[in-house]
């Protein structure tokens, strides 16, 4: 399980990393709202604790933009704002569980993993595609058992891909789905990002698995 931890304290920061470390989950620790976002793009986690002072933003702003824009993944605030009404806040914006600080590492744990277990029952846990395979709870691509390297969008565009094998999806909904907190992105992106994929799997393949279809979009073959 990958666990993105959002707290601007040093010490606690390097404590709740090498805590959840130690239970065989990997880990982030990140101290800004703006680091929180860079994490994000860049990899699917499958549990977010987050604090709600942080330095450059309030996390309860934080979380409400994540909701609003489809980041739809398990939140855990944990905070020193732990009055009732801060607690009916922050589960009301969006977060999944709300635990006070001070707190039990363990109890943290436990309700880490309570979240993953409900996240995994509601989605199908595997996608495959001839020797390619996509595995959703882990956010892990391997082709004939063998890892492949993504980015965070290039596995978001592989997943819509893998779910619509043989339909062809249009530019603007491969690029409302992949970046749709993103108003001002340049459609050209989505070029790039094909290529990329294209780069790592026709060579696999040893033959196009996207075929471009001129003016309307692309399709998984």
């Amino acid at each position: 399980m990958k666990v993105l931890i959002v707290e601007d304290q040093a010490k606690l920061g390097r404590f709740l990393r090498r805590g959840l470390n130690e239970q065989g989950w990997t880990a982030t620790w990140v101290q800004t709202a703006a680091a929180a976002q860079d994490a994000l793009c860049d990899t699917k986690y499958e549990v977010v604790v987050l604090d709600l002072m942080l330095p450059d933003r309030d996390g309860m702003d934080l979380l409400r933009e994540w909701r609003k824009f489809g980041f739809n993944e398990p939140v855990i605030i944990l905070s020193a704002r732990n009055a009732v009404k801060d607690r009916v806040q922050g589960l009301e914006v969006g977060a999944d569980d709300y635990l006070p600080k001070p707190f039990s590492l363990e109890e943290l744990v436990a309700r880490i993993r309570a979240l993953g277990r409900r996240q995994s029952t509601h989605k199908d846990m595997i996608l495959e595609h001839g020797e390619l395979k996509l595995d959703l709870l882990a956010r892990t691509v391997t082709w004939a058992d063998q890892p492949i390297t993504l980015t965070a969008r290039e596995l978001a565009l592989l997943e819509i891909f893998l779910q619509n094998i043989g339909r062809i999806l249009t530019r603007s909904l491969l690029m409302e789905k992949v970046w749709e907190s993103h108003y001002d992105v340049d459609p050209n992106l989505l070029d790039v990002y094909m290529s990329r994929l294209r780069s790592k799997f026709d060579p696999l393949a040893k033959k196009p698995l996207f075929e471009t279809v001129r003016g309307i979009g692309y399709k998984m073959v």
